[in-house]
């Protein structure tokens, strides 16, 4: 194994190791929710940025075997206005809403009759939703239920994000990052050159390097 493979070897790992680190963080996240709520069911979605749909990323109670990897258009239901509104939306009757799309909750084999939901917004990007299925009415009483959602969506919006940057970073690593395959080439080039090449290449990128700071300043 050559020191390219290497180095690509170390850095997989170790974005493989954050990823389930903070998927482990998510599912905790959803877990103390729907205890804290008393609620059937609590999930968190992700915008994927392929194909713009929202997708279950940890699902806690109802669905939680199941739903994980599964998606839906980021426009409907109250999952789809709550990330494009960028505000939170508590429905204690979902018979009468015009949000809620019943077809999506039925696809799940989980239909609730209330739900709250808020997005997970990070760095003015909103990258999910955290939703709250059938909150129990006794365990609701008494506290600021948007201060709690908003305490679980800060929580949850950072470990998304770096979620995010990791499948980004693997993408890149596995070479289908298209924006940056003509550099994995040079740099895969660059490894596999004798002593003089590489120092010639690492000259020619640091140089690259200082252009771009200098144009950036």
């Amino acid at each position: 194994m050559n020191d390219n493979s290497e180095m690509i070897a170390a850095i997989s790992v170790a974005v493989s190791g954050s990823e389930r680190e903070h998927r482990v963080l998510l599912q905790s996240i959803v877990d103390t929710a729907r205890v804290i709520f008393g609620a059937k069911a609590s999930s968190i979605f992700l915008v994927n940025e392929e194909h713009g749909d929202l997708v279950f990323e940890a699902v806690s109670g109802e669905g939680e075997k199941v739903l994980v990897g599964r998606r839906f258009p980021a426009t409907r239901g109250i999952a789809g206005w709550a990330l494009n509104a960028r505000d939170a939306l508590i429905v204690d009757d979902l018979s009468t809403s015009t949000v809620f799309a019943r077809d999506i909750a039925e696809s799940t084999s989980y239909v609730p009759g209330s739900l709250m939901a808020v997005p997970l917004i990070h760095d003015d990007e909103a990258l999910g939703v955290l939703e709250v299925l059938d909150p129990h009415p006794q365990a609701r009483a008494g506290i600021d239920e948007l201060a709690l959602l908003t305490l679980f969506a800060s929580q949850a919006a950072v470990a998304l994000r770096i979620v995010q940057r990791n499948r980004y970073a693997r993408r890149v690593l596995d070479g289908t990052g298209a924006e940056f395959g003509d550099l994995i080439s040079i740099v895969s080039a660059l490894a596999g050159g004798d002593a003089g090449r590489r120092q010639a290449g690492l000259r020619l990128i640091g140089s690259l390097h200082d252009l771009l700071i200098d144009n950036q300043a």
